[in-house]
């Protein structure tokens, strides 16, 4: 787990001249020789098509290339040119004449596809052990399993042979194998990044998933795969998303009640867990314990009601023709998809509905969830004793994300005594992928030695395309909106939140209009103070009606802050400080309240 691979340690060396595309891809087959053992690969890096594609790189100019000569490895249920696509299923495997779209975004953007990764049979489990090609070893224990579907793909990064990786995710498949190898797996927003070129296992909720060695590399590669795609009916185009809690120094996260908290027997998952709330505390978080009964219900939806169909959909004709040329836990469970009727589709969808009403109510009291990303790890042979029920225990807090539509993202959170590592997943509403990887982001500033890594991560850069927006709108108010005041229900009840208490450039000056209720705020060329204002924020929308009920002499302009800044606030026309009471002494509403009133 070498540090170097930080994409933006890599780019820097690529502009230095310290290093080559060409000398790390010999650097990494080498490296990739000492883990034959470890079942990472279904097609292993090949060094003379690598060799083609660094000196094709070597030949163009890195401005453009946003991941100019970064390594990545790929899932092999999604397709890389002229290589076979295989689900870890042989009977199965064919040779695109296409790369996935995703895939050929990042190779567009300057990346090198090194290899195509093992996984359990056609992403069916979350333990990667379900593979013809051999159980896919943990990083830091190899008796341990390495979480799956997305086994080698995680574990590929975690042992240094690519910077970052693709998976897929439907119950949770980009995010356990994430907690069980110290890395960061983002689960983006169903349909933003293509599935065309992916062999779905559940159509209409899988996930392209990105695995990497930091949650800054996981925005380089989102914003370099992102993008909405025609050819594919559940792509998406990203909204904006709301209030910015990855930078608020303010926000509230739900945790779930002790009652549902359940670590399987590993106290030591649980005091890490513990530790990981007080950690999100420290980052200006607020904790709201959370009923998590219905989160839990959705979960076992996704196995135990008829979505398992969807699974039998996508590869009826071959199940059909050839059962025996699938694992036998896989065929018992896509199989089992043959059963259930329309009728049982349409009443679990109605379920659902009730339960995303319920679980979505929670958005009104948090910003965002902790959970752990699993409740223990488990060793390959307790997983083999019993695959069924410890793959179940392993999507407890998993299986419910996509069937909510809802973003995550998985953290290293600490290790437990044995060197195991623990991870927590932050998740929340769909089109919250930016502000929940620049919590992920802030969380892992915090570490001394982030992924085992001897030097510390780079420095944070902006990372996030332009066209991913918020949506907000700051305003300053300096009167009646203020927070407490008669006024401020009007920013509250369209959802606005206080971004900070402060006050103008010295340029402007305060006047009580005749009314009496209202201040008036001018700016003036000489003899102008600071005036204390409230920041608020709200929606682009709730912004547009909130201005509408501005009455004049009153309306919105540009407010330059203390700080130098300049965001939209409340100014005042001319005429109507005819008459009005020069109160720029006060230095704000507020005290020129007290003065007459007291």
């Amino acid at each position: 787990m070498s540090s170097s691979l930080y994409i933006h340690n890599l780019l820097s060396a690529y502009r230095s001249g310290q290093l080559t595309p060409t000398s790390l891809v010999e650097e990494l087959l080498e490296r990739s020789a000492r883990y034959t053992d470890h079942a990472i690969w279904i097609t292993p890096p090949q060094r003379e098509h690598l060799l083609i594609r660094t000196r094709e790189l070597e030949g163009q100019d890195m401005e453009g290339l946003p991941l100019y000569g970064v390594p990545f490895a790929i899932k092999d249920n999604m397709d890389l040119v002229d290589v076979p696509t295989t689900c870890a299923c042989p009977d199965f495997a064919y040779t695109p004449k296409n790369s996935a779209m995703v895939v050929q975004k990042l190779i567009d953007a300057g990346a090198i596809a090194m290899g195509k990764t093992n996984l359990d049979q056609f992403a069916t489990g979350l333990n990667g052990t379900r593979s013809p090609y051999g159980a896919c070893r943990n990083a830091f224990a190899p008796d341990y399993i390495s979480g799956g579907s997305s086994a080698g793909s995680a574990v590929a990064v975690a042992l240094g042979l690519a910077s970052f990786s693709l998976g897929t995710d439907t119950a949770g498949s980009g995010r356990v194998p994430a907690a069980f190898n110290n890395l960061v797996g983002l689960k983006p927003t169903c349909g933003l990044l293509s599935t065309s070129g992916v062999v779905p296992a559940c159509r209409s909720l899988d996930s392209v998933s990105i695995f990497a060695l930091s949650a800054q590399d996981a925005q380089r590669v989102f914003a370099a795969a992102l993008g909405e795609d025609t050819s594919d009916p559940y792509s998406r185009t990203i909204q904006p998303h709301g209030f910015d809690f990855g930078r608020a120094p303010r926000f509230r996260f739900g945790v779930p009640a002790a009652k549902d908290l359940n670590f399987f027997g590993d106290d030591q998952y649980g005091h890490l867990f513990d530790a990981a709330v007080t950690r999100l505390e420290s980052l200006g978080g607020e904790r709201v314990e959370l009923d998590f009964a219905p989160f839990l219900e959705t979960a076992r939806l996704l196995y135990g009601g008829p979505w398992v169909a969807e699974r039998y959909h996508a590869i009826r004709s071959f199940i059909n023709t050839y059962p025996d040329a699938l694992f036998p836990v896989t065929r018992d469970i896509t199989l089992g998809g043959a059963k259930p009727l329309a009728a049982d589709a349409f009443a679990a969808l109605y379920r659902l509905r009730e339960l995303k009403r319920k679980c979505d109510c929670i958005w009104q009291q948090v910003d965002c969830v902790l959970t752990p990303t699993a409740g223990t790890i488990f060793t390959r042979a307790q997983l083999l004793a019993d695959p069924m029920a410890r793959n179940t225990d392993l999507g407890y807090y998993t299986n419910f994300m996509n069937l909510l539509d809802y973003a995550a993202v998985a953290v290293p959170a600490g290790f437990r005594v044995d060197g195991l590592p623990f991870g927590v997943t932050l998740f929340a509403p769909a089109h919250q992928d930016v502000p929940l990887l620049r919590l992920a982001e802030r969380w892992q500033l915090t570490d001394s030695v982030p992924n085992g890594a001897v030097e510390t991560m780079p420095p944070p850069v902006e990372t996030v395309p332009a066209a991913v927006s918020s949506g907000q709108v700051r305003v300053a108010v300096v009167g009646a909106h203020l927070s407490g005041l008669p006024l401020n229900h009007q920013i509250t009840s369209r959802g606005g939140r206080l971004i900070s208490d402060t006050s103008t450039a010295p340029c402007y000056r305060l006047y009580a209009l005749t009314d009496g209720k209202r201040p008036g705020l001018v700016r003036v060329a000489h003899g102008g103070k600071a005036i204390g204002c409230e920041v608020w924020e709200m929606s682009a929308a709730a912004f547009g009606s909130f201005v509408n009920g501005i009455p004049a002499p009153l309306g919105i302009g540009t407010v330059e802050l203390f700080d130098g800044s300049h965001v939209n606030g409340f100014i005042c026309e001319g005429v109507g400080i005819t008459d009005a009471v020069d109160i720029t002494d006060f230095k704000g509403w507020r005290a020129y309240l007290r003065s007459i009133q007291g």
